[in-house]
């Protein structure tokens, strides 16, 4: 939705300075904490000293400031919808960024504080660093289909931010847990409230907070209403009953919302849907049906769909922003784009998710277990391709697992392949969108949708030699790696320890977090 007057722009504008001058006092404080710091702090999280490296932060923060200077003189677009689409999702990111920024001074300041994420200090820099990476990425990627002269004038200090960006990643050590977790499924951190535990452990007679319904018998009629009426950065459960019916609404949480929940009454029931596209002049971060940016969003029982068809290429159902989010029995239906995972740590238990080009993508750290991913009939010569990660650097901590599930066609596909013997429609497990795309598929069955290599190029042999690919104990008919490509990149897994290390415990420190939301889990590589 574009910015619409020039006093939105200067508040938005005006947000960096305040981060900016809570970071300046923070390297205050810093450089007087003084060596016994920088010792306890420095040797074990950081590489380099916590004042260093908040300095640093204070220079990408200042890039920032001059960015959404520029930007906010654009805001109206000149009448071009698409380049007010993209200028105000790069203010929404240059935003996000400087939270994020802000969130990782502090936890270097107090690496066990109660607003840290998951008690893994190192897992939650990494995190948000890459988070602030990638959204540079998505506002210079926005412009596309504009006159380019706006990218031109942002490019220089964008290119600026990333390098430093990818500067600090280097400079946090991937520290291993602090605390230990050692039943997932009957126990809670010692944070979540012995009341809350009881809530979140309740499959049904869950108290609502506020209730959603389109024939008018609860709060509000619109799901954008109830959530608007949330309160900000709570830091308990707050719980939205979407009532069985059709939404057709788009939905955006935006970053203040914490630690919302969304139960609806089945997938089948409570569907949530848009027909955004690109072709219709919408950015693919905006072409959101759903999209969530609060922290510790969780969403149960509902359908995110995308209408729009596979003619109006990218046109995202479900976008998740949202740091350790789950999404738990859940649809999410598109054809180009359906599952936008952004940024951050995500986890899909159950979930039905399908699609045509890249139809689950992003620069997330995701996994997916026991899910439904089904590829669906696209436009005429048109490649399937399920996966399209977006790691751009080697120390981002990011990438997608998907355990436990059943990878076929769709009802539409089924239909094309058996009135066309020789399946000229391909389908294949991922493509390499950035250079350090990282997928792993294990434990999950492969129907004969596959072709048999499995995997496909990007463009002619981009990132075929950086990016991560592997298959770990996988069945069905399309199994069969023999057949499958040469890429340096490409692995085939036979080593449990290498499998382990994209699990729910070790890939998204879920054992730290997971249990907190209620959801089903399971931790490591045993049992479905």
């Amino acid at each position: 939705m574009a910015l619409s007057s020039k006093k939105e722009l200067s508040q938005i504008a005006a947000t960096p300075k305040l981060t900016i001058t809570l970071i300046f006092f923070f390297v205050l404080f810093l450089t007087a904490l003084g060596n016994t710091n920088t010792n306890t702090v420095g040797s074990e999280l950081l590489k380099v000293a916590p004042s260093e490296f908040a300095g640093t932060v204070r220079t990408v923060v200042d890039v920032l400031q001059d960015i959404t200077s520029i930007l906010s003189e654009f805001g109206s677009g000149f009448g071009d919808s698409r380049l007010s689409n993209a200028v105000s999702d790069c203010l929404e990111l240059l935003d996000m960024s400087s939270d994020e920024l802000d969130w990782s001074v502090s936890a270097t300041q107090s690496p066990k504080g109660k607003h840290n994420s998951t008690g893994n200090t190192s897992s939650d820099l990494r995190t948000w660093l890459s988070a602030a990476l990638a959204n540079q990425d998505t506002c210079m990627d926005g412009f596309d289909g504009t006159n380019g002269i706006v990218k031109g004038l942002v490019s220089t200090g964008l290119g600026q931010v990333m390098s430093l960006l990818q500067q600090l990643l280097t400079q946090v050590n991937p520290v291993s847990d602090h605390y230990t977790f050692s039943s997932p499924q009957g126990h809670f951190p010692p944070w979540v409230k012995p009341g809350e535990r009881k809530l979140l452990q309740a499959a049904n007679g869950v108290s609502f907070d506020a209730v959603v319904a389109a024939d008018g018998t609860g709060n509000f009629t619109k799901v954008m209403d109830a959530v608007l009426a949330a309160p900000n950065y709570s830091m308990q459960r707050y719980v939205i009953h979407i009532k069985r019916g059709v939404y057709n609404e788009n939905v955006e949480i935006k970053k203040k919302k914490w630690n919302l929940m969304m139960v609806g009454d089945g997938m089948d029931n409570t569907v949530i849907s848009g027909n955004r596209s690109f072709i219709d002049g919408w950015t693919t971060f905006r072409s959101a049906t759903f999209a969530v940016s609060g922290r510790g969003f969780v969403a149960r029982d509902i359908t995110f769909q995308n209408t729009a068809g596979p003619e109006k290429h990218q046109a995202v159902a479900l976008r998740s922003d949202s740091d350790l989010s789950v999404f738990f029995r859940c649809g999410i239906f598109g054809y180009q784009d359906s599952l936008y995972t952004h940024t951050m740590r995500q986890f899909y238990r159950e979930c039905k998710i399908s699609g045509t080009v890249d139809f689950i993508f992003g620069d997330a750290t995701a996994i997916f277990q026991n899910c439904h991913i089904s590829a669906k009939k696209g436009l005429p010569n048109q490649k399937n391709t399920i996966t399209a990660h977006g790691r751009k650097n080697p120390d981002e901590p990011t990438g997608f697992s998907i355990q436990f599930c059943n990878i076929s066609a769709d009802y539409d596909l089924v239909n094309s392949i058996n009135n066309n013997s020789n399946n000229s429609i391909g389908t294949y497990l991922g493509r390499p969108w950035k250079p350090y795309s990282r997928t792993v598929f294990m434990q999950s069955y492969i129907s004969d949708v596959l072709r048999p290599e499995g995997w496909l190029e990007w463009n002619g042999d981009f990132a075929l030699d950086t990016l991560y690919y592997a298959e770990y104990m996988n069945y069905g008919p399309g199994a069969g790696v023999a057949n499958r490509v040469k890429w340096p990149g490409y692995h085939v897994m036979n080593d449990s320890s290498q499998a382990s290390n994209f699990t729910v415990s070790q890939f998204i420190e879920g054992n730290l977090w997971l249990p907190s939301t209620g959801v089903t889990f399971t931790a490591g590589l045993g049992g479905v």
